[in-house]
């Protein structure tokens, strides 16, 4: 019996070792990323003085007058909070839609028919892909300045559209999630084919767009380089929170730094916002897909 019950024992320890190092890594990795968000919070609480004499994890009590600073004095002027939210959300909340929506339908297109140039058509996604968009991007800008769309939100929105890497990934999870013989039997009902992508692909792919999803939108919300490039003249309701706080932090005259972590924590809102609402999604595909019928 002991000698029975020594492996099991020996298992037991090595499991619960194993798990424990696991926690810890896990833990560790939280910390790494909540701790700079909890500082940025902190610090939009302290004073300009206090941020550079010490560090410190407990709240300040100057948040009442970065608030004021940043919506009265005129130094802090060219950020708008509500100017920059609505330019930046358009931006956004377009370029996310048309990103996920047409990279679903491509890779759907990829995965589902068969045609001579599937493959071709899926290597030149990919290879598109590594080319980095600062190689492209005074071509771009040359073009766009010929069709008088500089300083417009379209090319910040339109270009979008052509996203590989979302391609990439919806493509191989329809590869590992979505069985063809859903579509056959769609076809065989008659179901038009843009149906069976709306009605039928669209729902079991929410896992993946929500995923892409929140990628997305972080990244149009919190991109600088593509619209400090297209917005050329700058106009004051045409900028961006990142453009506003990057103003903010190359403003010569003042510098408050309690005041710019405010705005950059300000700035952040509304990805929380999005990751809550598109949260579940992912959390609900995870349970359906551990779930053996």
């Amino acid at each position: 019996m002991s000698t029975e019950k020594q492996p099991k024992d020996n298992y037991t320890a090595k499991l619960r070792l194993k798990s424990g190092i696991l926690f810890v890594v896990c833990v560790l990795l939280t910390l790494i990323c909540l701790v700079p968000i909890y500082m940025l919070i902190i610090n939009a609480t302290r004073s300009h003085v206090e941020i550079q004499t010490q560090v410190s994890f407990l709240p300040g009590s100057s948040l009442i007058d970065n608030i004021n600073t940043l919506s009265t004095d005129q130094n802090f002027k060219s950020f708008d909070a509500l100017t920059g939210f609505k330019n930046s959300a358009i931006i956004a909340g377009c370029s996310t839609f048309l990103s996920v929506f047409f990279s679903a339908l491509t890779a759907y297109g990829l995965y589902v028919y068969d045609f001579k140039l599937k493959s071709p058509a899926y290597t030149f996604i990919l290879a598109v892909m590594m080319v980095p968009m600062q190689v492209t991007s005074v071509g771009f800008l040359q073009f766009m300045i010929k069709l008088g769309l500089n300083d417009s939100f379209i090319p910040l929105i339109v270009p979008t559209v052509a996203a590989p890497a979302i391609v990439f990934f919806m493509r191989q999870y329809l590869q590992s999630s979505f069985p063809l013989d859903i579509v056959e039997a769609a076809r065989i009902d008659g179901c038009g084919e843009f149906r069976t992508f709306l009605t039928i692909a669209i729902p079991m792919m929410k896992p993946a767009i929500a995923v892409q999803a929140i990628f997305a939108f972080i990244a149009n919300w919190n991109n600088f380089y593509q619209p400090s490039m297209i917005l050329i003249s700058r106009k004051q309701d045409q900028l961006t929170i990142p453009m506003m706080i990057n103003a903010l932090k190359s403003n010569d005259k003042v510098a408050d730094y309690g005041v710019i972590y405010y705005a950059i924590a300000l700035s952040i809102i509304p990805l929380i916002v999005a990751y809550l609402i598109l949260s579940k999604f992912i959390v609900e595909g995870v349970a359906l897909g551990g779930v053996k019928e």
